[in-house]
Parts: structure tokens; sequence; C-alpha cells
């Protein structure tokens, strides 16, 4: 007799584990720490993200699932593969550097923001991302999406006093909680038409549902497809974006930009590549049509953004990652019509590795920014390059890198694999589109850009760079430059054996 007892693998689940046990950690803590100590926490944080992140170098040439089904090993709730671990990277390296935010955000709030719980949301809300990627069935691809967002809830509403942060929350949680709705009815429509949760079953059953069960299949992918729209913030799902990131405290609004998107988008990848196939005559059309619309929307959305008005600056970068989502989309529908899946997928792993190291730079410079203006406009920042000139060439260069302009070559690199997938699928209009959104893009992003190095009005304002500030900074400085020197690196790692 078989023994029902699974083995489990260790190293392929210590990513999101080892998120998940500081999680826990931090919370025991906060009970013994005296207020005097509490930051102690920040730190034991941070540490816990980069010993998670140094936990994927071991799977690097692994390709490991665990929780498999016991007459069946090839079909597994969990794999550690390439896809996997470039989400993961993502996920934790991107939550390291809003960890260093939140530590200097956590000072200079006056203990609005309670240390313990925002810290213990904080990694529950990463060990869920990072969990997300390796989901290889519907159940846990929902727990992680869930895991990923509740805390997430919180922590926009967290701030203590604060109107325009619960009423941030507040939008946050009535769009998301309605896209969970809209997935868990169309992933139960597809579970009872297959039978199965396993996304590589899903693939296989799915193509020969029986003819009364057809409509159930069809109504079930329409409405996964639509809740996983919402979580990418794609219109007309993204009314939620601008107000969460203006009334969130900034690292978090950071860390929706990148790790959110991150965990929607990969989310979306499963669905679409790996557990429908068969449907890419629907949802590929589909998908290009809301890449279109998420680019123009958000591009427009920036464009017009008044330079004085309050929190122009994070206004105008929750608009731009709406239209940097239209980007990302594109080659995930395209690969609904490419003979070569991976490849276009890879391209949207490859942007979205740029466009987090980058937007995590610009989010950077806000938060320094924030410090001496409390009210963040985009006016605030005429004059920076009188008053601290690397923090200024830095910003610039993130500006440039998310314009697709020179020295920001990654930025550009990363644009024309995504322009790549959409012709080489035979999708030109799609790539007409992008073109057009590119060029109302240069205008917002050169116009912040010059406004840097203009003569400022009166005195130049000083901004004290604390240690964490100017580590996340330096990271992400160096990453973009790094990865602009060699952007071959990061489409080279992205496409080879994705699934």
């Amino acid at each position: 007799m078989s023994s029902l007892v699974q083995s489990v693998d260790w190293l392929a689940i210590a990513p999101p584990t080892v998120t998940a046990v500081v999680g826990l950690v931090v919370l025991v803590a906060d009970l013994f720490l005296t207020e005097a100590r509490k930051p102690l926490l920040g730190w034991i944080a941070v540490g816990g993200l980069a010993a998670a992140a140094l936990m994927l170098l071991p799977l690097l040439d692994a390709d490991r699932s665990t929780f498999c089904l016991v007459g069946d090993t090839e079909v597994c709730s969990y794999t550690a593969d390439r896809f996997t671990l470039v989400i993961q990277l993502l996920v934790l390296g991107g939550a390291l550097l809003c960890a260093l935010l939140s530590v200097t955000a956590l000072k200079d709030s006056g203990k609005r923001l309670p240390e313990g719980e925002y810290w213990f949301l904080f990694l529950s809300s990463a060990a869920g991302a990072a969990l997300l990627p390796a989901s290889r069935d519907l159940a846990t691809l929902v727990v992680a999406l869930e895991v990923a967002s509740l805390p997430a809830f919180a922590l926009v509403g967290l701030r203590h006093g604060d109107r325009r942060s619960s009423e941030a929350a507040l939008k946050f949680f009535l769009s998301s909680v309605t896209a969970t709705a809209v997935s868990l009815l169309g992933i139960s429509f597809v579970y009872a038409a297959t039978g199965t949760l396993h996304l590589t079953r899903v693939a296989e059953r799915i193509q020969d549902v029986d003819g009364q069960l057809a409509t159930l299949a069809q109504t079930g992918v329409v409405l996964t497809l639509v809740g996983f729209a919402f979580k990418t913030a794609a219109v007309p799902f993204h009314f939620w974006v601008p107000d969460t990131y203006v009334g969130a405290p900034l690292p978090i609004a950071a860390y929706l930009s990148v790790i959110g998107k991150a965990v929607g988008f990969s989310g979306l990848i499963l669905v679409t590549v790996v557990a429908l196939p068969s449907y890419a005559d629907a949802w590929a059309p589909a998908l290009a049509v809301l890449a279109a619309l998420t680019m123009t929307v958000g591009n427009v959305g920036a464009l017009r953004q008044q330079s004085t008005r309050a929190y122009s600056a994070v206004r105008l970068l929750a608009w731009s990652s709406v239209g940097q989502a239209g980007y990302l989309l594109v080659p995930i529908a395209a690969a609904g019509y490419s003979d070569d899946p991976e490849k276009s997928v890879g391209s949207t792993l490859a942007y979205a590795l740029m466009y987090g190291a980058v937007n995590l730079g610009a989010f950077a410079v806000a938060a320094l920014v924030g410090r001496a203006h409390r009210l963040n406009r985009v006016a605030d920042y005429r004059g920076l390059y009188a008053a601290s000139p690397l923090t200024a060439l830095l910003m610039g260069f993130f500006l440039l890198c998310l314009a697709g302009l020179p020295p920001g070559v990654i930025g550009l690199f990363a644009k024309v694999t995504v322009f790549a997938a959409a012709v080489d699928a035979g999708l030109g209009w799609l790539a007409v589109v992008m073109a057009v959104n590119v060029v109302i893009a240069l205008v917002y992003y050169l116009r912040w850009t010059a406004l840097l190095f203009r003569a400022p009005e009166g005195e130049a304002a000083a901004h004290r760079l604390p240690a964490p500030l100017t580590a996340a900074l330096a990271l992400t400085g160096v990453l973009g430059i790094a990865l602009s020197g060699a952007p071959q690196l990061v489409l080279r790692f992205t496409e080879t054996g994705l699934f």
C-alpha cells in the first residue's frame, strides 16, 4: 500500500517560508520590546527579507517541485522553476527596498504607524507574494493572492488619525474584494467543468469539456480573467490606484506599484499561458485591447497632472504605473498568438525587472523630497540638483529609464523587447498604439526631469539623507546603471526554460 504522507522539499519552499517565519518572529518580539527598541523590528525584517532572497541562490540550477499528487509526481501544487525564481527575485528584492524606505518612514511618522503591526503585515504580504508564482493549482493560487492582498489593505489604512489613509484603504479593499469574488466564481466554474484544480490538468481537460458544460467553462474563463484584470489595475479596473497611492504611506505605495503588480501579472500568466492555452483565441484579443486601453488611459492621466497640485508627484507615479501595466500586458497578449509563448512571457518578466528597479528608485527619491515637502508636489522637485546633485542625477536617470531614453538603456531595451513581442505575434496595431503612448510618456517624464535642473525658487532646501534611504537609493541606482551596461543579461535570464 502506497503512503499518503508527502515529503516536503524544504529548500524549494524556503523563500516564502523564511519570510513568513520572520514575520511571526517580529510579531512575537513586538510583545517584549520597549518603545525605544521598536526600531529593531525593522532591521529584523530587512535581515529576514535579505535571507529569503539569498535562499534563491541554491535553486538557480534546479527545477524542483513539491506537494505533488501521490499517484502522479508530475502534477504538483508548488514548483520552483525559472519563472518562479524571477518573480520571487522581483518580489523579495522589491520588498527589501521597500523595507529600507519603511525604516525611515516609521521613524518620521511620530508613532502614528505602529511598528510591530506594520512589519508583521508587511512580511505576511511579501510571503504571499513570493508564494504566488510557485503556485501550480488554482486553490494555492487564490490563497497566495489573498495572503498577499489582505495585509496590504491594512497597511494602506494603518496610519492613525489620517482620513485620506482610511478612504484609500476602503477604496482598495472594495475593489480588491470584488476582484477576488469574481475570480473565485470563475475558478469554481472551471473546477466544475474540469474536475481538477491543478493548472496542467485544467489545460488538458478544458479542451474536451462535455457540450453541456462548455458554456460553464467559457464563463469561468471570462470571470477568472476579469478578476485578475482588477488585480493588475488594468483599465477599466484601475480607478482605485491614484487615491490609494496618495493615501498610503509612501513605502506601501512603492510596494503596491511593484510587488502588487508582480502578484497580479504572475497570476495572470499562470492562468492564461499555463492553464488556459486552448482558450488563447478568447483571452489574447481581450488582453490586447486591455493593454491598449491601460497604457493610453495611464499615460494621459499622468500627462494631465498639475505640478502645483498637492501630492502630484505620487499621483503622477501612480498614473505612470497604470501606463506601465499596459506595456506589461502586451507580451502576455502576444503569447496567445505566438508559437513560442515562453519567449513572449520572458519579455514581460524582463520589463517587470527593469520597471521594478527604477520605479522603486523614483519612489525612494519621492520619499526623500517628501521629508522636506509634506505635500510632495512635482513643483517641489524644482532645483533639486542645486540642493542634492547626486539625488537629482539619480532621479533624472530613473525617469529616463521609465521613458526609455538613453542613458537609461535598460528602459529602452525593455520597451524594444515588448515592442518586438507584439510585432512577432502579428499585433502591429498594438505596437503602433504602444509607440504613440511612449511619445506621450516622454512629455511628462522629460518635463519632470527638466524641472530637477532648473534654478530653484528661493533658497534650495537641504535634503538630509538617512542611512536606510541612502542604501535604497544606492541599490536602485547601481542596479539600474549595471543593467543599462549589460541589458542582454536580463532577457537571457528571463527566457530560458520558464515553465
